[in-house]
C-alpha cells in the first residue's frame, strides 16, 4: 500500500473515530424524531408513517429504525461514524482520479476537517451526513465510467452510478448532486467530443436505468405496505412546497438570523475559501478539465439551491456541500504554482479551524456548561409520569418526546409540520378538549408565536382542561390534565 493511501485511511480512522463523541450525548430532536417515528410505522392508504408525520424518504426512517432495534436511538451515530470515515475515503478516490495522488490527500484532510467540525455539527447522524458517502460514490463510479472503463463494464458502472447517486435521495430528498455531476459530465464530454455521441447515449441510459432502480423500489413498498402513491409523494416531495409558502408567509427574523448564521460558519469551516478558489479560476480549470469542472459546478450549484430553497437553514445543512466543496479543493490543491499552496492552505487552516473548535467544544462538555434542556425536561417528565401517560409538546421538539417515554397523541413531531398541516391549530385544538387528550402539555414555544390569534384559542382550551403544575428547563411551562393528578416535574438543569 503507497504512502498515500495509508495517509488517507488513517485520516479516514481519525475523522470516524472523533465522530464516536457523539455516542456520550444526549439524542438530538430529528434523530429523536426519526426513531419515534420509526417505533410507530404503521401504514395505511392515507398515511406513510401511521400516527406521527414526517416528510423524509422511507429509507431514512427505516435506517433509523433498524439501529433503534440493534442499540437505541444512539445507534444511528456509530452509523455516521462509518458514513464520515467512508466519505474520506471516496472523495480522495475520486479526488486521486481527477487530479492525483496529491490531491487526494490534501482532499482527505479536507473532508475529515468539514465531518468533524463542531462549526457545523459533530454529535448528531441525520440523512445529510448518512447520504454524503452515496453521493461521492455515484461521481466516482460516473468518472470510472467514462474515464477508465470501456464496453459493457463502462454501462455497468454508469448504471451503478446512477443507482448508486439516486440512492442517497433516500436519506433526505435535495442529495441531488450525485445525479447532477454524472449528468453535466456526460453531456460536456459529449459536446467536447471526449467521448462519442453514441457511447454517451448508452452511458445516459444506462444510468438512468440504475437510477431508477431506487425509486422503482420505494414505489413498490408502498404499493405492497397498501399506501397510496400520492400520499407518498406528498409526505416525500409535495410537503416541501407548501412547507415553503408557509415560511415564506410568517415572521422569518429567526430564518433570516440563521442563514447570516450560516455563512458565518461557512466562512469559519473554510468552504467560502475553497468555493470561492474555484470561481476565481474557473475559466483556467475548465480549459485543463471542462467535464470534471463544470460537473462540480452543477453539483455546487444544485445543492446551494437546494439549500437556500430549504428556507431553514440550519447549519447541518451545509454537509450538502462538502462534495462539492471537496473536488473544487482537488482541482485546485493539484496544482505546482501559487494557486495549488494557496489551496493547500486553505485546507491546512480548515484543519486547524477544525480541530480548535473540536477542542473547545470539548471543553464545553466536559466542563458540563451545554445546556440540554430538551432532554433534561424529558427526564424530569419520565419521572413524574405513570405508565401510559401521554405527552405533547407545542413547537416540536422530539428529544423531549422520545426522553419522557411518553407518546403523543398529537401527530406532527415538528414545529414545520404543525404550522404547515395545522395552521389554524383546530385539529391540536380539537384534541386538546377530547378524551383523548395528553396527560402532559409542554409550551416549549408560546402559543401564539406563528399564530397569535390560533394561539389565542388554543390558550383558552388549555386553560379549560389544564393546569400549569411548573416549569421546565429554559423557563417553558409544564401543564397536566385537570383530571388527574402528578408530582409537579423537577428538572436538573445542565448548563
Amino acid at each position: 500500500m503507497g504512502q498515500e493511501r495509508r495517509t488517507v485511511l488513517l485520516v479516514a480512522l481519525v475523522a470516524g473515530s472523533l465522530r464516536l463523541v457523539g455516542l456520550l450525548r444526549p439524542v438530538r430532536g430529528d434523530e429523536a424524531g426519526f426513531t419515534l417515528v420509526a417505533r410507530a410505522w404503521a401504514p395505511s392508504a392515507d398515511s406513510l408513517y401511521g400516527p406521527y408525520f414526517v416528510d423524509r424518504p422511507p429509507m431514512l426512517v427505516a435506517t433509523y429504525g433498524l439501529t433503534d432495534w440493534l442499540a437505541g436511538p444512539l445507534a444511528v451515530r456509530v452509523l455516521g461514524a462509518l458514513a464520515a470515515a467512508a466519505l474520506v475515503v471516496l472523495a480522495a478516490a475520486t479526488a486521486r482520479l481527477v487530479a492525483g495522488d496529491v490531491a487526494a490527500r490534501w482532499t482527505a484532510v479536507l473532508v475529515a476537517a468539514l465531518c468533524v467540525t463542531p462549526l457545523i455539527d459533530v454529535v448528531a447522524a441525520k440523512g445529510e451526513l448518512l447520504g454524503l458517502p452515496l453521493v461521492v460514490g455515484g461521481c466516482l463510479l460516473a468518472l470510472l465510467a467514462l474515464r477508465r472503463a470501456t464496453g459493457a463494464r463502462s454501462l455497468l458502472l454508469a448504471g451503478a452510478a446512477g443507482a448508486v447517486s439516486a440512492t442517497a435521495l433516500g436519506y433526505k430528498q435535495s442529495l441531488v448532486g450525485g445525479l447532477v455531476f454524472g449528468a453535466v459530465l456526460l453531456v460536456v464530454a459529449v459536446l467536447t467530443r471526449e467521448v462519442a455521441a453514441r457511447r454517451g447515449a448508452a452511458l445516459a441510459a444506462a444510468a438512468l436505468a440504475g437510477a431508477a432502480v431506487p425509486v422503482l423500489a420505494t414505489i413498490g413498498w408502498a404499493w405492497g405496505a397498501g399506501v397510496r402513491l400520492e400520499v407518498l409523494s406528498y409526505a416525500v416531495w409535495g410537503f416541501r412546497a407548501d412547507a415553503s409558502a408557509v415560511l415564506a408567509e410568517q415572521p422569518a427574523s429567526a430564518p433570516g438570523e440563521r442563514a447570516v448564521g450560516l455563512v458565518l460558519v461557512a466562512a469559519g469551516a473554510g468552504m467560502v475559501a475553497v468555493i470561492g478558489g474555484l470561481l476565481v479560476h474557473v475559466r483556467d480549470e475548465v480549459g485543463r478539465d471542462a467535464a470534471v469542472t463544470w460537473a462540480v459546478l452543477a453539483m455546487l450549484g444544485a445543492d446551494t439551491l437546494a439549500l437556500a430553497a430549504s428556507g431553514s437553514y440550519w447549519r447541518d445543512y451545509l454537509f450538502a456541500l462538502v462534495p462539492s466543496t471537496a473536488l473544487a479543493a482537488a482541482l485546485l490543491v493539484r496544482r505546482r504554482s501559487k494557486r495549488g499552496l494557496a489551496m493547500r492552505a486553505v485546507v491546512a487552516a480548515t484543519a486547524v479551524s477544525s480541530a480548535v473548535s473540536f477542542v473547545v467544544w470539548g471543553g464545553v462538555q466536559v466542563l458540563d456548561r451545554q445546556e440540554l434542556d430538551e432532554t433534561d425536561t424529558g427526564a424530569a417528565l419520565a419521572a413524574a409520569a405513570e405508565p401510559h401517560d401521554t405527552l405533547t409538546v407545542f413547537g416540536g421538539r422530539a428529544d423531549l418526546q422520545l426522553t419522557s417515554g411518553m407518546a403523543s397523541p398529537y401527530p406532527y413531531l415538528w414545529s414545520l409540520p404543525m404550522r404547515t398541516l395545522d395552521p389554524g391549530l383546530e385539529r391540536l385544538r380539537g384534541l386538546l378538549a377530547s378524551p383523548r387528550r395528553p396527560t402532559w402539555f409542554v409550551e416549549w414555544v408560546h402559543l401564539g408565536a406563528w399564530t397569535p390569534e390560533a394561539g389565542a384559542r388554543l390558550r383558552e382550551v388549555l386553560d379549560e382542561h389544564y393546569v400549569e403544575v411548573g416549569g421546565a428547563c429554559g423557563d417553558h411551562r409544564v401543564y397536566v390534565r385537570r383530571d388527574v393528578e402528578r408530582p409537579a416535574p423537577e428538572p436538573r438543569c445542565h448548563g
